[in-house]
């Protein structure tokens, strides 16, 4: 029986098997090793599960749910997993390097200089903004989905879970655990939080156990590939809501002390280099995975494409 993965599926098991591999030289305890594979293992049975099980789906729609279900899943789970490997691999963090390079750059500690403009409004504003991270990309899932654009969406998830996986690397080779840790002693002003704010702020904080996230700023990078798509897919109305939104989320990453500014450049420099390898990229998964034209029941036709 013939496995059809979608490119952004075929990428995920190619990324498992690239981790599954670092976990075999990482200096783990043996507990640790085999509850990573374990994750592994079940992700990648699940994508080729989908791909051998793909039309006996009804409709296209059902299909696309599943693809994103799984693909938000797999995000999720391998972002969590990250923290051990990681710490397997890495015998140091590299924050006592990007806070030098900030210094040079600006001449002070930038989360320090922000501390002039703190006021709760502030803090709630940005701490909103910086949590719809999660919800962004998702929402040009669901404008398109909706619209029955399958076609053009197949190619927007694929370099959003490109870009996810690129910034992932990025936190394998210069683990950080950000400023909010690193330079708590030089802050002379805390962020005038509200409750709420708080309880958003250590919930987040709960739910990623991964801390060792800050280089490059991944919410920068996912945020403004997902706006690009938008932008370039013709969603206006998406692109007119996205715009402020993730504008205020990029200057919450350092408002917030989650990163440095070099975290931010460098997500600013991945969401492009995912710009430009995505067409190339996207063409050589389509021609190992997608089934023929025949197969995909018309889904072009679909979107108008």
């Amino acid at each position: 029986m013939r496995v059809l993965l979608k490119p952004a599926d075929l990428l995920s098991v190619s990324f498992i098997t690239l981790l599954s591999v670092s976990t075999v030289f990482a200096a783990l305890p043996l507990v640790s090793r085999l509850r990573l594979f374990a994750v592994y293992s079940l992700l990648a049975i699940a994508a080729i599960s989908l791909g051998i099980f793909h039309n006996r789906l009804r409709t296209e729609k059902q299909r696309f749910f599943l693809h994103v279900l799984l693909t938000t899943v797999t995000i999720v789970l391998i972002f969590n997993s990250l923290g051990d490997l990681i710490h397997g691999l890495r015998s140091r963090t590299y924050d006592d390097v990007l806070i030098r390079i900030d210094h040079f750059l600006f001449g002070v500690h930038p989360t320090v200089w922000l501390e002039q403009f703190i006021t709760p409004a502030r803090t709630a504003i940005f701490q909103i903004a910086y949590s719809s991270y999660y919800f962004i990309p998702l929402s040009l899932g669901i404008v398109l989905i909706a619209k029955g654009k399958y076609t053009v969406f197949e190619e927007a998830l694929f370099g959003i879970v490109l870009c996810f996986y690129l910034s992932y690397i990025g936190y394998l080779l210069v683990p950080a655990i950000g400023p909010r840790f690193t330079l708590d002693h030089v802050q002379t002003a805390g962020l005038q939080a509200s409750p709420m704010i708080v309880v958003i702020q250590e919930t987040l904080n709960g739910l990623e156990q991964n801390k060792t996230d800050a280089f490059p700023s991944g919410h920068t990078a996912v945020a403004l590939i997902t706006f690009f798509y938008a932008w370039k897919l013709g969603e206006k109305m998406l692109s007119r809501i996205l715009l402020p939104l993730v504008s205020t989320l990029i200057v919450a990453t350092v408002y917030l002390r989650y990163h440095y500014v070099i975290d931010v450049i460098a997500g600013f420099l991945l969401a492009g280099l995912t710009i430009v390898l995505v067409p190339t990229m996207y063409k050589a998964f389509s021609a190992s995975g997608r089934p023929s034209h025949q197969d995909c029941h018309g889904s072009s036709r679909k979107d108008g494409n």
